[in-house]
């Protein structure tokens, strides 16, 4: 059990890992290499114009005043202004900002909204790792139950105590990874001692066994919402204390709106998610009490039958007593 503990652990480091990796930003601007010629400007596109370079006017084109005389009407707008580019005064189109990220985990969702929870989603978080992994581990042990099950030898076994050989049956059900078998082996081992507290001691210890992390499941169903609702809390308070400021801020009530929602909906969801394993394991472990309880009490009546009639067979006999006659 502990190497199917480490190996969940490890799986979910590795799926935590590949969510943490965030994709290359596809908008990110390439630049030119240094020494490229600069683009070629299109006809119909505006000269970059550096700010200390003087604007060229055309020889023909009449100068432009600030004041235009009330007489007059200003310069015709055909008239076009070339401006005459230097290599040096002429520089490349800047490049387009890169968005600022959080780090390596910025650009996944998933992480996004993790941040977006507030400091509550780190028990969260624990609480999901938990219940996941226990969750992993009882399907492994209960795949192995069903294929550890042995029916025909259980049939075997009582078939040989039926016959009235116990060595027998004690032969068969020795070394069986069946928990049926394992009880019943112990049942019959003490059976000249205490048969019923030998089998109520081995059932227990296989009911233990197959309920292990139950317990549990069974925290992480109520730990969850109650941890979502803190978190609910948690962000009500941070949107109302913005409230009382002079200018205010929507981005931060939204904020701590969106901290609360999240958080909800995150201890919620962990809650659905362990409910409906546990309400399934607690069933296996009643079907495996009553298997053992049945094959506990079908040992006992076999068991106990053939014991008087043991008695009988060994039972000395009493010589007749008769009165001599007398002469």
């Amino acid at each position: 059990m502990k190497t199917s503990l480490i190996v969940c652990l490890s799986s979910l480091a590795l799926a935590l890992t590949s969510l943490a990796q965030s994709p290359a930003a596809p908008g990110a601007a390439q630049t030119s290499p240094a020494g490229a010629p600069p683009a070629a400007v299109g006809p119909g596109a505006p000269a970059a114009v550096s700010p200390g370079a003087p604007a060229a006017m055309s020889p023909g084109a009449p100068a432009q005043t600030g004041n235009v005389p009330p007489g007059e009407s200003p310069a015709a707008p055909a008239a076009a202004v070339t401006a005459t580019l230097s290599p040096a005064a002429a520089s490349p189109p800047p490049a387009a900002e890169a968005q600022p990220s959080g780090g390596v985990l910025g650009s996944n969702w998933l992480i996004d909204k993790f941040h977006k929870g507030g400091p509550i989603m780190w028990p969260i978080l624990i609480v999901s790792i938990i219940g996941l992994t226990v969750v992993i581990e009882r399907i492994f042990w209960w795949g192995g139950r069903w294929f550890r099950r042995d029916p025909k030898r259980i049939e075997k076994v009582f078939t040989a105590i039926e016959n009235g050989d116990t060595t027998e049956a004690s032969r068969l059900s020795r070394g069986s990874r069946d928990p049926v078998l394992r009880m019943m082996w112990n049942g019959l081992n003490h059976q000249h001692a205490s048969l019923q507290g030998a089998l109520q001691v081995a059932a227990g210890i296989e009911i233990k066994r197959a309920g292990r992390f139950l317990v549990v499941m069974d925290t992480l169903v109520t730990l969850a919402p109650l941890l979502g609702l803190l978190g609910t809390i948690t962000g009500l308070i941070r949107s109302f204390s913005f409230l009382g400021n002079e200018e205010l801020a929507v981005q931060a009530v939204t904020g701590g709106i969106a901290e609360a929602l999240i958080a909800t909906a995150c201890g919620l969801g962990i809650a659905i998610f362990a409910l409906i394993p546990f309400n399934f394991f607690t069933s296996r472990v009643s079907n495996l009490e009553f298997e053992l309880q049945t094959a506990a009490t079908n040992l006992e009546v076999m068991l106990g039958g053939q014991t008087p009639a043991r008695d009988l067979d060994f039972a000395p006999q009493a010589p007749a007593s008769g009165k001599g006659s007398s002469l």
